[in-house]
């Protein structure tokens, strides 16, 4: 499999096999597992700098990571290519023994090595994932020193500055950037000192239990099962990835057995197969966020008066939650996600036109003004877009929508160059408050050469250094309860200081599957795992 000639070969094979679909839309083989989902967002594979959530799920079938998380109970870490590990007393280190036997797709044997070299790579490069590696102190200067193999089956990180060893251990079993790479075979397909970034935008070397065969970006993605797995082998052959974006085109093929799971449907489209025969809708609660973001480098939006006029009066949270959320999102308007033990109640935002008018009036905004809203074309965004731009008419303010795809959306406002946006972000993948909290709100550093462009507080311009110093204080509190406390001073502070971020909803992943799928299990943090996915029929 590792020849060009296997490569083309399997290539040519399933390119027949998706082409037979096609044309006599039978139903999927049963060694196969075909799903319709859309790829727009994304735009590489390496874990270096893919983001998203679109990449999560190939990665973690890909690739393995040191630890997982249970997808029932997120705060429970199970073991990976790491069988165990041993946090210090004073939590300033984690010494990790890689089981031994694991091999890489390439034949390679894992070692401790690969592990700390991946690590060191993703602070190296400082792209989008080195984000939340740098906010626990990691630096391309450092990190060869913090993080490190001591023999084949022993990596040790030493923690740079004081954190939370649970958020750390959280981040390795599910950040991208966390997987472990084939360090020999990547430093064979390195050009001009990338570390191999060009090579792996559309290229995989993993040790996870399947391996890449191709990608074609907007097109489909196929993977094989490796048979090497240290697990031992998954139960299904091929997994097929078919970028599919029209809602009722997905339903067609689901419900004549040309894919066996489909993502990104509409509600009306969901209610339908909910009740047909053959199919089945399973849903699951992501720690992602849905909000409305506004630019503080704006003139307008600098002013406080106006973003409290725009985010929390002239955003319809009743509406958009029960009309356009359903299956996609749950009402929430805290930037703390819904179910962990530091979440204070709902704010209550409510639709308010006469005070949204008020406080414009006292901006120097009576008649309202002209302004964007860059939205990604596509459902729920749209929507929630639609209905905004539908209120903040009410109160006078001309809203043009652009759409565009998210590469071109979340560009503009890693650039922070936009207006409104509407969008979806929040880390939330670690089951700690801190996870969001640093992916929407902290911004140690508001000026533009500091290129935070993972954190999209950075993004809207809003610095607060009380808001900024309560956040870096609850990461380091060890008791829970006063722990907890400390988080819910944060979301006070938030409320108080109007940042240019408003929740919204919070996502619910909802996908629909043919009945005879068995194994499947949405996991929380996008890193669903197909290992254990088949087939009854």
């Amino acid at each position: 499999m590792n020849t060009s000639r296997t490569m083309r070969a399997c290539a040519l094979a399933v390119s027949l096999i998706a082409g037979a679909w096609q044309g006599a839309m039978a139903r999927t083989p049963n060694d196969q597992l075909v799903i319709g989902v859309s790829m727009n967002n994304l735009l590489s594979l390496d874990p270096a700098g893919a983001t998203g959530n679109d990449v999560v799920e190939i990665a973690c079938n890909v690739y393995d990571y040191l630890v997982e998380l249970d997808p029932l109970q997120t705060t429970t870490v199970r073991p990976g290519l790491a069988d165990s590990w041993k946090i210090a007393p004073d939590g300033r280190r984690i010494t990790f023994t890689l089981r031994q036997g694991a091999k890489f797709h390439s034949g390679n044997p894992v070692t401790a090595e690969d592990a700390a070299w991946s690590l060191q790579r993703v602070l190296k490069l400082n792209l989008a994932l080195a984000s939340p590696w740098k906010s626990y102190g990691f630096t391309a200067q450092n990190v060869a020193e913090h993080v490190r193999a001591t023999d084949a089956t022993t990596l040790v990180i030493d923690l740079p500055a004081p954190t939370d060893p649970k958020m750390v251990l959280y981040t390795l079993g599910t950040s991208v950037g966390a997987v472990v790479l084939d360090r020999k075979t990547v430093l064979a397909n390195e050009k001009n000192g990338d570390l191999g970034a060009g090579w792996l935008t559309t290229h995989a070397a993993g040790s996870g239990p399947f391996t890449l065969d191709e990608w074609r970006a907007k097109e489909v993605l196929f993977m094989s099962r490796f048979d090497g797995h240290w697990r031992g082998p998954a139960k299904l052959r091929r997994v097929v990835m078919r970028h599919m974006t029209e809602s009722q085109s997905l339903r067609l093929m689901l419900g004549r057995g040309d894919i066996d799971i489909a993502t990104g449907m509409s509600v009306p489209d969901i209610e339908a197969m909910k009740a047909a025969p053959d199919t089945e809708v399973h849903s699951v609660n992501r720690g992602t966020l849905y909000y409305v973001a506004v630019s503080a480098k704006d003139p307008k939006f600098a002013d406080k008066r106006v973003r409290e006029a725009i985010l929390r009066h002239l955003v319809d949270y009743d509406g958009i939650n029960k009309t356009v959320m359903p299956y996609y999102g749950v009402y929430h308007q805290r930037p703390v996600p819904l179910g962990l033990p530091a979440t204070l109640p709902e704010p209550g935002y409510k639709l308010d036109v006469a005070g949204a008018k008020k406080l414009l009036t006292a901006a120097g905004h009576p008649g309202g003004f002209k302004t964007t809203i860059r939205v990604v074309a596509e459902s729920p965004f749209t929507n929630i877009a639609t209905s905004l731009q539908a209120s903040l008419a009410q109160a006078g303010i001309e809203a043009s929508i652009l759409p565009g795809t998210g590469n071109q959306v979340y560009g503009a406002m890693r650039e922070r160059n936009f207006e409104i946006i509407v969008g979806r972000g929040g880390g939330g993948a670690e089951p700690h408050p801190h996870s969001s909290l640093r992916a929407l709100v902290y911004n140690p550093d508001n000026s533009d050469q500091a290129r935070l462009t993972n954190f999209q507080g950075w993004r809207t311009a809003f610095i607060d250094p009380k808001l900024n110093q309560l956040i870096e204080g609850a990461l380091l509190v060890t008791d829970p309860a006063r722990q907890a406390a400390a988080y819910q001073a944060v979301q006070r502070r938030f409320d108080s200081e109007m940042p240019a971020i408003q929740p919204i909803s919070q996502m619910v992943d909802t996908v629909v599957m043919r009945k005879d799928v068995r194994g499947y299990v949405g996991h929380p943090s996008v890193t669903t795992r197909l290992r254990d996915v088949h087939k009854q029929r």
